[in-house]
């Protein structure tokens, strides 16, 4: 199975060639998005996947200092459909659920040799306006799918003994 090279190979690119990302690549990064787990398995999400034209309108309005979004073929909106709902544990469910689902699409798009970068840097409230989403939803992140054009390096990581401990603080 090795996920860990997916996981040492997953970086944020902002450099993307212009070569679409082929539909059968495509259909598997959104198959490993769909089956992330959520909330009550709730699964209260949608994807909305955007190209050409209307990628370039979304960024143009909603992202327009990150012109890099431009190249890449593909722009993923995650969007909340009960951004309201509160888990148990005092935490709203949407930036978790989001996050496991774009996780598992990062990690897949490694596997097809495709980049990708989260993006939280956008106007929410223009994306919502170009991609028609409705006002009880949000939009948590965008996310850029292509070929990179480049790989950066790795990011430097804190050592596992600053991260985690056993049994309490």
């Amino acid at each position: 199975m090795g996920i860990i090279a997916e996981i040492c190979g997953r970086r944020s690119v902002r450099e993307y060639t212009a070569a679409p990302v082929e539909e059968e690549k495509l259909v598997r990064v959104l198959e490993a998005g769909r089956l992330a787990p959520t909330a009550r398995n709730q699964q209260d999400w949608r994807i909305l996947v955007t190209t050409g034209a209307l990628k370039d309108k979304l960024v143009e309005a909603a992202s327009p200092h990150q012109p890099f979004l431009l190249q890449a073929p593909v722009i993923l909106a995650a969007c909340a459909l009960n951004p309201s709902y509160v888990m148990r544990c005092g935490q709203p469910a949407y930036p978790i659920d989001l996050a496991i689902v774009l996780d598992h699409m990062s990690l897949q798009a490694v596997r097809e040799g495709l980049g990708t970068c989260w993006i939280g840097s956008f106007a929410e409230s223009q994306a919502k306006l170009v991609l028609g989403v409705p006002s009880a939803a949000r939009i948590a992140a965008l996310m850029s799918l292509g070929y990179p054009a480049r790989l950066p390096e790795a990011r430097p990581r804190k050592p596992g003994d600053e991260l985690f401990r056993r049994g309490g603080w």
